[in-house]
C-alpha cells in the first residue's frame, strides 16, 4: 500500500476514482470540491496498491486547531473506497492516514465524517470498524429524513390535503435553469427565520450547474401569475436524491406549494430511485431537534437516516507509523 498526497496532477484519475467507487457521489468530484479551495487547505490522499487506486480520502488541515477534517466542505466525506477493497486494507489506511497527518502537519485531531449507507452502492462500513479499532469518539449526530422509495410509506392525511390545495389553487411544476429568482426567495426565508445567508451564493450554483447538469436540478413552483412560490434544489446522487435547499414564500405556504413539489418529486420525477433524502432537521450537533420540521418531512414518509461524525485522538489512537 502507497500513500500518495494529492496534487492537481491526480484530477483525472481522482475523477475516475469517485466515478468508479463503492461509496462516492459527485460532491467528491474535484470540479465540485474545488469551487471552495480558497476556503479550506486541502490535504487529500489517494492510496495505491499495484498501480492501482484503492481508495481516496477527501480532507483539509485545520491548522490553528490542529485537526484534520474530512471533509470540512462537505457534509460527509469519509474514505473512498472501490469495491474490491478488504477490511484489513481499510485499516493499514486508516493507520497509514494517522501517522501521515500528524507526521506531516502536527495535527493531533481528526475529524471523520463517514457516508451515509443510503449513497453507497455497495457495503461501505469497513471505515467505521476502523474507527472503532483506533478509539474514535462520537463527536455529533444529525438526524436527517429519508424516504424509502421503493414501497414507500404513505404520506400524512394533512400533506395530501396540502398537495391537493396547491392543485386546486392551479400551481405548476416546472423545472428551471434561473437560479436568481429562487436563490433571492431561499435568501429572503433563511433570512428572515434564520438569520442566515444560503451556503452557496447564486454565482456559485449556477457555477455548479454548469458543470454538472445532469446531478444539479431546480424545480419550482409557480402561481397563476408565473411568480415563484416555493422551489427545491436537487443534489441528484444516482440511486439516492437529495434535496439540499427548499423555500415557500407566505403564499406559497397558504397554498401548500412545496407540499405540491415534493410530493411530485417523489411520486414523479425520482420514483424509480431508492431514496430520497431530505437532510438533517438537528442543530448544534445534533443536541437540538427541530420537531416541527422534522416532522413535516416524517409526513412525506421519511423516517430517520444519522449523519455522524467522529474525532480521532491522534496523539493516543494506538496506531504505529508504517513506512511505505
Amino acid at each position: 500500500m502507497i500513500l500518495k498526497p494529492y496534487s492537481a496532477l491526480f484530477k483525472q484519475e481522482w475523477n475516475k476514482f469517485v466515478a468508479e467507487s463503492k461509496n462516492a457521489t459527485f460532491l467528491f468530484d474535484r470540479d465540485f470540491m474545488d469551487y471552495h479551495s480558497d476556503r479550506f487547505e486541502d490535504c487529500s490522499l489517494v492510496f495505491e496498491d499495484k498501480g492501482r487506486i484503492l481508495a481516496c480520502l477527501p480532507a483539509n488541515v485545520d491548522r490553528e486547531r490542529k485537526q484534520i477534517v474530512s471533509h470540512g466542505g462537505l457534509t460527509y466525506g469519509g474514505v473512498l473506497m472501490s469495491e474490491k477493497i478488504t477490511m484489513v486494507q481499510v485499516m493499514e489506511i486508516f493507520s497509514l492516514s494517522a501517522g501521515y497527518f500528524k507526521e506531516e502537519y502536527g495535527a493531533e485531531r481528526w475529524l471523520y465524517k463517514p457516508i451515509p449507507y443510503i449513497y453507497c452502492s455497495y457495503p461501505a462500513q469497513e471505515d467505521l470498524y476502523a474507527l472503532f479499532r483506533m478509539g474514535a469518539v462520537l463527536e455529533s449526530r444529525g438526524v436527517s429524513s429519508a424516504i424509502q422509495l421503493q414501497g414507500r410509506l404513505q404520506m400524512s392525511t394533512g400533506r395530501l390535503q396540502c398537495v391537493k390545495k396547491a392543485q386546486k389553487e392551479g400551481l405548476v411544476i416546472s423545472e428551471s435553469s434561473e437560479f436568481l429568482p429562487f436563490w433571492d426567495l431561499l435568501n429572503n426565508v433563511l433570512v428572515s427565520n434564520h438569520g442566515v445567508a444560503p451556503v452557496h451564493t447564486s454565482s456559485e450554483l449556477n457555477a455548479l450547474k454548469s458543470r454538472f447538469p445532469q446531478n444539479i436540478r431546480l424545480f419550482v413552483v409557480k402561481n397563476n401569475n408565473n411568480q415563484i412560490v416555493a422551489g427545491s434544489l436537487v443534489f441528484d446522487m444516482g440511486k439516492t436524491v437529495h434535496t439540499q435547499y427548499m423555500a415557500s414564500s407566505e403564499e406559497g405556504k397558504r397554498k401548500g406549494a412545496l407540499d405540491f413539489l415534493i410530493h411530485h418529486l417523489v411520486a414523479s420525477v425520482f420514483a424509480d430511485r431508492e431514496y430520497f433524502d431530505f437532510g438533517i432537521s438537528t442543530e448544534n450537533g445534533g443536541r437540538y431537534l427541530n420537531e416541527g420540521l422534522i416532522f413535516q418531512k416524517e409526513g412525506f414518509g421519511g423516517r430517520a437516516v444519522c449523519y455522524d461524525c467522529y474525532s480521532v485522538d491522534l496523539l493516543g489512537c494506538g496506531f504505529k507509523i508504517q513506512k511505505t
